[in-house]
């Protein structure tokens, strides 16, 4: 990428679960840029499905075979996460003009804090457009088949949450 310095990209998400949706970006981010970090948040605002350790291994194991992109949680805010690993860019994925009013609202917020960091924004691919991890947590929790919207290794954690959900 960079002869100089190299260009550090910053993901940043809750990934409860990791998509193939958010897969796409982060494999496409990872072309763009020397190195991108997965930066998992906290979420203390969010009811999440995984514990976020959970999140971190599952994120871990699903980009397992791209070894220029790292996984790192995160708490506050995520331009100051970003400024502590060096990171020029900010990846954002864009499904919709609704994303993408929130998300350009977000971005210009953040430049407003951090006007060295700048934020691009990725589309997934159209196969993976509607993805959301909301809807592949509901759609599993009710017993529904997600395999077509997550990586086997998120397939294997979301089944063994749901028995053990379901076991009481």
């Amino acid at each position: 990428m960079s002869q100089n310095s190299p260009v550090i990209a910053v993901y940043p998400g809750t990934f409860d679960p990791i998509t193939l949706g958010h897969e796409d970006i982060v494999r496409r981010a990872a072309r763009l840029f020397d190195r991108v970090v997965i930066a998992v948040a906290t979420a203390h605002h969010k009811k999440t499905l995984f514990t976020l350790e959970e999140r971190l291994a599952i994120t871990r194991e699903a980009l397992a075979d791209l070894p220029q992109v790292s996984v790192e949680p995160f708490t506050g805010l995520v331009t100051a996460f970003a400024v502590a690993q060096g990171a020029r860019v900010m990846v954002r994925g864009v499904r919709s003009v609704t994303d993408f009013d929130y998300e350009a609202q977000l971005a210009g917020m953040n430049r407003a804090l951090v006007p060295e960091v700048d934020t691009m924004f990725l589309t997934p691919d159209s196969a993976t457009q509607h993805i959301s991890s909301t809807l592949v947590r509901e759609i599993s929790m009710l017993g529904g088949a997600v395999a077509q919207f997550v990586s086997p290794p998120v397939l294997a954690h979301l089944e063994r949450q749901r028995r053990e959900r379901a076991r009481g």
